[in-house]
């Protein structure tokens, strides 16, 4: 029979996403889980087949910490700019589960047209959102999108590596001049092929 499990796996992941705020990828180790939660490594293993288990489920658990923070962003009254905001606000507040997230290459050389469906499950939703709030097309919304997913990645970058800790009206200021210049660009590009 084998063991009784001392802790759940929630248990474990939750252990672990202290870890990863507090150490890094690094400090998630099967040791590192049995201090945390004051044992040893054992019930890491009753609950889970390996380490890399738990480093799956551990990206899991972040990615859906940061769907929370997209769907605040998809609430708000101008959701794509809400979802630019929380995406920094992420960046600010969980910077370790951010850099898991979103500055550790998955695969290498993609596309920059595959990007944002490749990082972000959300981003068909976010897409929608720019497309009923601006009546673009979808290339244009997707162009839109993409441009300012890449200035607004820059900004939590620098937020979640402590280069800058800009404050919420500095970013808010910074999206929405960005965002105005592409909707003027968008929109004159549009005239023309009228």
């Amino acid at each position: 029979m084998p063991p009784a499990q001392k802790f759940t796996r929630e248990e474990i992941i939750a252990a672990a996403l202290t870890l990863m705020r507090r150490d890094g990828a690094e400090g998630i180790t099967a040791r590192g889980l049995g201090l945390e939660l004051g044992t040893s490594s054992r019930p890491v293993f009753t609950a889970f087949s390996n380490m890399e288990e738990v480093q799956r489920e551990t990206v899991k658990a972040a990615r859906s910490l940061y769907d929370a923070y997209v769907e605040r962003g998809l609430s708000q009254e101008n959701p794509f700019k809400g979802v630019g905001m929380q995406y920094i606000r992420f960046a600010k507040e969980e910077a370790r589960l951010f850099g898991l997230l979103f500055m550790t290459p998955e695969k290498p050389d993609i596309a920059l047209s595959d990007v944002l469906p490749t990082i972000d499950a959300n981003s068909d939703r976010i897409l929608a959102a720019i497309r009923q709030s601006y009546g673009l097309s979808e290339e244009q919304s997707y162009r839109l999108y993409q441009s300012l997913w890449i200035f607004t990645h820059g900004i939590a970058c620098l937020c979640a590596t402590g280069v800058s800790r800009l404050s919420e009206e500095e970013a808010d200021r910074l999206l929405t001049e960005t965002f105005t210049g592409l909707m003027i660009m968008l929109k004159r590009e549009g005239e023309k092929d009228a």
